[in-house]
């Protein structure tokens, strides 16, 4: 029986990550080429005249805007003003007080004249107590909640307790949106005669931007390459693969920072996950999961246009805590739902959409931690594994650099948020080394995630604001 030689293993390891490379960068092609032809079907509209009808009381339907807020003192001000400057005919702003220990209380109270009132609140998803309700007494559709501190998760529930409106936003409360946000990312509900029971609006990155009082004076890049990668990233991960799944019903995740929902929908889930550190993707798996269930053709969805404008980390420390975070979300919202995986019962979701995620998004930085530490071990060893180490250099380009300038392309050919000819050629020669240092960093901080999930940590990790609006 003839003996395995280790060179056989070796050479066997490195095949298996290209494969897996290649599988990935063929995935990755096919949601690209999706994303081009819907982007380019989209954008042949008159974008202005597509929106005007929705302004009228008739054709629209009201929605509640929920704001949860933990120590946002720094920025919750701006950002409600932001969002009760929308174009919208009927909504309400609920901002609910997590607890806070800075002054994000006392700084609304102060600024919109709040003024308590009795209201009694159904309870129709478990929450911590509410200590006291407001409402403005210049601004009768602004409200604000201070509850016992519970989590994000456990201030949308309050918010979505006491809204009066069909259909809820959840923003962020460092959150900037454009004016017509909610009219563009309310369409495809408005005209689906309520198959679409949620949609999700693009988010940008403010880190760089002159925003005053609210509102987006002038788009601009950040001088921090740091930002200019996740710029880059969030370019990608909304333009290329957020509409490639959604096109097809896909979507597994709507952004926590501007996503709407059907309230009957979210409710008859059982609310937002007070137990998991990613209860935006887990909400909308656990939806998904209903309507199959129950055996009902509805549609959760993405549209590119809307932006809503956020802060990103400025440090390495912070943004090492946010992926690691993120990551340990991913796989709650998996695990939660392992039922869901290769099970025909739950059509495309369950036979592409979850996989697609334990594979690629979740093992994915594993193997690709393993394609890093193999390519530099191929350098030292000589001989045949230098050709095995260029040959995975070259599919990691691909994999990361190549795909983000695309996305930078698809940016500029479609929403033109960033005006300046210079801000397209630098993101641009940015995207160029991605593969170089920032996927390699992100993808430590990933496996990082995995770490923890391993040895139980549930830390947080706290991400301080300063404020995207002056």
């Amino acid at each position: 029986m003839p003996t395995i030689q280790w060179e056989d293993i070796v050479i066997s390891f490195g095949w298996f990550i290209a494969g897996y490379m290649i599988i990935v960068i063929g995935f990755y092609s096919i949601i690209l080429i999706i994303s081009m032809l819907q982007l380019q079907k989209e954008y042949q509209l008159d974008r202005d005249k597509a929106y005007e009808d929705y302004m009228d009381e008739f054709y629209s339907k009201p929605v509640s805007i929920i704001v949860p807020a933990f120590n946002e003192e720094a920025g919750i001000i701006h950002s409600v003003r932001s969002l009760l400057s929308v174009t919208y005919p009927t909504f309400e702003v609920i901002v609910v007080n997590d607890g806070s220990t800075d002054t994000t209380l006392q700084k609304m109270i102060q600024h919109y004249e709040m003024k308590e009132i009795k209201r009694v609140v159904r309870k129709q998803v478990q929450t911590k107590p509410i200590r006291k309700i407001y409402q403005s007494a210049i601004l009768p559709n602004l409200f604000l909640i201070d509850k016992v501190n519970g989590g994000k998760a456990d201030a949308l529930n309050v918010g979505l307790n006491f809204s009066h409106y069909p259909y809820f936003c959840s923003i962020d409360g460092d959150s900037v949106l454009e004016p017509d946000a909610f009219l563009k990312v309310m369409k495809p509900i408005i005209n689906s005669n309520e198959e679409v029971v949620a949609s999700g609006g693009s988010v940008r990155i403010a880190n760089g931007c002159k925003i005053q009082n609210g509102h987006i004076l002038k788009i601009s890049l950040s001088n921090k390459p740091l930002v200019v990668m996740q710029i880059i990233e969030y370019l990608r991960a909304f333009l290329m693969g957020r509409i490639g799944l959604s096109r097809h019903n896909l979507l597994l995740i709507i952004s926590g920072a501007f996503g709407v929902f059907s309230k009957r929908w979210v409710i008859e889930a059982g609310g937002y996950k007070t137990d998991t550190v990613g209860e935006d993707m887990e909400l909308v798996v656990r939806v998904h999961r209903l309507l199959k269930e129950r055996g009902l053709k509805k549609k959760i969805v993405y549209v590119p246009d809307p932006v809503c404008w956020t802060e990103v980390p400025e440090t390495i420390s912070i943004l090492r805590r946010q992926r690691r975070r993120w990551h340990r979300g991913l796989f709650e919202s998996l695990w939660t739902h392992r039922k869901l995986t290769f099970n025909p019962k739950y059509g495309m979701i369950g036979m592409i959409s979850i996989p697609y995620f334990w594979i690629v998004e979740f093992f994915g930085p594993i193997i690709e931690l393993l394609g890093y530490i193999f390519m530099i071990l191929c350098l030292f060893f000589g001989g045949i594994y230098i050709e095995f180490a260029i040959l995975l250099f070259l599919l990691s380009c691909l994999y990361g650099s190549i795909f983000s300038m695309a996305a930078v392309l698809l940016e500029e050919w479609s929403l033109t948020k960033y005006p300046k000819v210079f801000d397209i050629i630098k993101l641009f020669f940015y995207s160029l080394t991605e593969t170089l240092w920032y996927r390699p960093m992100t993808v430590f901080f990933r496996c990082e995630g995995v770490w923890q999930i391993l040895i139980g940590d549930q830390s947080w990790g706290e991400m301080k604001r300063k404020g995207v609006s002056e």
